[in-house]
């Protein structure tokens, strides 16, 4: 067997090898497919973290990303600059 040390994950040494195809499927609130270059809008008004600033509803984001994690949209916003959203607060435009 073999142990992952960071979180103590255990599998056999037979076991295959994760498929490099296997792509995680991210959905917006509507339940349509995200991909790589969309544009979406927000649908919520949301808070920036660490700052005054507030994403309004409405507001059109161009030429997204998809990366992993809790926040799996990466983005540039007119006036605001970088961020992560996450999915479930946006719509496919």
């Amino acid at each position: 067997m073999y142990v992952c040390p960071e979180c103590a994950h255990e599998w056999s040494k037979d076991a295959a090898p994760a498929s490099a195809e296997e792509k995680r499927v991210v959905k917006d609130a509507s339940g349509n497919v995200l991909n790589d270059g969309d544009s979406i809008t927000v649908i919520k008004d949301l808070k920036v973290k660490g700052s005054s600033l507030v994403v309004k509803v409405g507001t059109k984001v161009k030429n997204i990303r998809l990366v992993e994690g809790d926040h799996d949209i990466d983005c540039k916003i007119d006036g605001i600059g970088a961020m992560s959203l996450k999915s479930e607060f946006v719509r496919k435009a």
